[in-house]
């Protein structure tokens, strides 16, 4: 009975191992061209949180809250949320519109900078979803995680 056990924390391990770095990839990957195709800040940043659910799948509570602090992502869910303000605003101080695109006005159809300030903005709001879901994961899990793994 024992043996099982080991053996399926084993291949748990191995399985966050090869998914945490994938979802990684593959969500920055959609942060970092959502204005071009489908995608963008919210879902790319619901992806790189998933890494969250992986490492403690596979590791369990206590390693993936020493891993990732729910105090540190708290507080740069508030500097993305700043930084998506501060983008919208720049619009205001070059006399247009509120989240107006000042950055790249002029841009050929399908080029990395063609989405303008949208493509920062992309940025901003990916960062925000993934410090915030991923706190709210991490918070989650210590709902959920037996009560000897959670000695702090």
């Amino acid at each position: 009975m024992d043996r099982n056990i080991n053996v399926k924390n084993i291949v748990l391990k191995c399985a966050a191992d090869i998914l945490c770095p994938l979802a990684l990839v593959f969500g920055f990957a959609v942060i970092l061209h959502g204005q071009l195709s489908p995608g963008g800040g919210f879902q790319g940043g619901v992806i790189v949180a998933s890494a969250v659910l992986f490492l403690f799948t596979g590791y369990g509570y206590r390693i993936t809250a020493r891993t990732l602090s729910a105090n540190a992502l708290k507080k740069n869910e508030a500097v993305g949320a700043s930084c998506y303000v501060a983008l919208a605003l720049v619009g205001l101080t070059a006399g247009a519109e509120f989240c107006s695109n000042i950055f790249f006005p002029k841009g050929h159809l399908g080029d990395f900078v063609s989405g303008g300030t949208i493509m920062f903005m992309n940025y901003a709001v990916g960062y925000k979803v993934l410090t915030g879901v991923g706190c709210l994961l991490l918070i989650l899990m210590s709902l959920l995680a037996p009560d000897e793994e959670t000695d702090h």
